[in-house]
């Protein structure tokens, strides 16, 4: 195998290699040998076929195999002979030789962005604060409250009167497009809080002022990401029927709450609802820690970032971009910004997230940090507990496709390395409301 550089510049490089005619003439020529070995035709002998034939009715099929195979480890060797850790997966293009009725030698060019080479940065002097929130009585009391409103019941109101705010409505329904009643339009005893949140905006609205007894049509506009397609930012009416007029009463905040709920007394409740608190708030800390060593890190990063990898990061992050600005869900402060800038500033962010992934992966393959098949085992699992009823679908899914078992593994790695930093820094321990512990800032570009 022969090999030229014809580029070298920055990180790109690119390559010719050619590989003689006779090597190919020899590996084919194994390769129909062994083909023939077993191949059964009627007249001969199992394994007797005349290699002459073999050839007339395989030579183009075990010559295209051959020639992929070639392919593939050139590429191979070139990596390995030169030490080369390409960005992604390099582009081959084939020059000459692979017609199958030719004698000629293969020739192919190689085209990648390599690796930049990664000094191991100084992390002596690496120092974050960790902010800690505990939780208080009023947001424990909250909870409480939230789970008694969830476990209300309803007071008929006896008194004849229009239905207003904080009132509950007790209605059937039948809902039209075109003066005609669609699927799932369609129910009975629903009970609506007028002021509440409805399922389709103006619905709950519309009934203000309505007395037990009376019929009433509404008009309404579905939302335009309405899960049902076929009515999404389409007009209906419905024919509404109120037939009880009632009022919210919260269940009292006591044992026999939690009693209904499966738990022994108040206390037991209140002591699970802290736990809980304390474990979402140990979550953001994690966050807010880690977002604050990323940004130290990302002062660290002095090394060019592959074109290749800046692009297909951009490309992702762009993707999303563009649904959230056809959905009307741009964040506030991209809002007012042109294509051209916020562009220039998604390629920024890109550019961080790969330069951070590079540095981390070479932080941790410097330290032997590494994800084991246990660790991987258990994200598996996790995966699979967060489709209730599909678990072992799910479970079977990555068993099956060890690629998509891989794709858990990178963040793993990136957890288990950003694990080794945070020990590795001086920490101090800052207490704070749970409001400032949410706010969370803005990544540095």
């Amino acid at each position: 195998m022969q090999v030229t550089e014809t580029l070298s510049e920055g990180l790109k490089r690119a390559f010719t290699v050619v590989v003689p005619s006779t090597e190919l003439e020899s590996k084919q020529a194994a390769r129909l040998k062994e083909v023939g070995s077993t191949l059964r035709l009627p007249g001969f002998r199992p394994g007797k076929v005349p290699l002459a034939i073999v050839r007339q009715r395989y030579g183009a099929a075990v010559k295209g195999e051959v020639l992929e195979q070639a392919v593939s480890d050139g590429v191979r060797d070139l990596l390995e002979e030169r030490g080369l850790r390409p960005a992604l997966q390099p582009k081959v293009d084939l020059v000459g030789g692979a017609d199958a009725s030719a004698t000629a030698d293969l020739e192919f060019k190689v085209e990648m962005e390599v690796l930049p080479e990664i000094a191991e940065p100084d992390l002596s002097d690496l120092s974050l604060t960790r902010l800690k929130a505990t939780p208080d009585a009023a947001t424990v009391d909250k909870a409480l409250n939230d789970i008694a409103k969830r476990q209300r019941q309803f007071e008929t109101i006896e008194e004849e009167r229009p239905a207003t705010t904080g009132d509950v409505l007790t209605v059937d329904f039948v809902g039209k497009r075109d003066g005609v009643a669609f699927d799932g339009g369609t129910a009975q005893d629903v009970n609506v809080e007028l002021g509440a949140e409805g399922f389709i905006p103006g619905f709950a609205e519309q009934m203000e002022g309505m007395k037990v007894g009376e019929d009433r049509q509404i008009t309404v506009t579905f939302p335009e990401d309405y899960s049902a397609t076929e009515l999404a930012g389409k007009e209906a009416t419905f024919d509404i029927t109120a037939k009880a007029l009632k009022r919210p009463v919260d269940a009292a905040v006591d044992d026999e709450l939690a009693k209904k709920i499966g738990f022994e007394g108040l206390d037991q409740v209140r002591e699970l609802i802290t736990k809980q608190v304390a474990e979402e708030y140990d979550q953001l800390s994690r966050l807010r820690i880690k977002r604050d060593l990323l940004d130290e890190l990302a002062k660290k990063t002095d090394f060019p970032a592959p074109e290749s990898m800046v692009e297909a990061e951009f490309a992702q992050i762009w993707a999303r971009v563009e649904a959230d600005r056809t959905a009307g869900e741009l964040d506030d402060e991209d809002k007012d910004k042109d294509e051209d800038t916020l562009k220039a500033d998604y390629r920024k962010i890109a550019e961080r997230r790969v330069k951070l992934g590079l540095l981390l992966a070479e932080i941790g393959r410097s330290k032997n940090i590494v994800v084991t098949q246990d660790e991987l085992a258990r994200a598996i699992r996790a995966e699979a507990l967060r489709y209730r009823g599909q678990e072992q679908a799910v479970f079977d899914f990555f068993t099956k496709n060890p690629q998509a078992a891989e794709s858990l593994r990178g963040p793993i790695f990136e957890n288990k390395v950003v694990d080794y930093l945070i020990e590795l820094a001086k920490v101090e321990d800052k207490e704070v409301t749970p409001e400032e512990l949410s706010d969370m800032p803005p990544a540095d570009i």
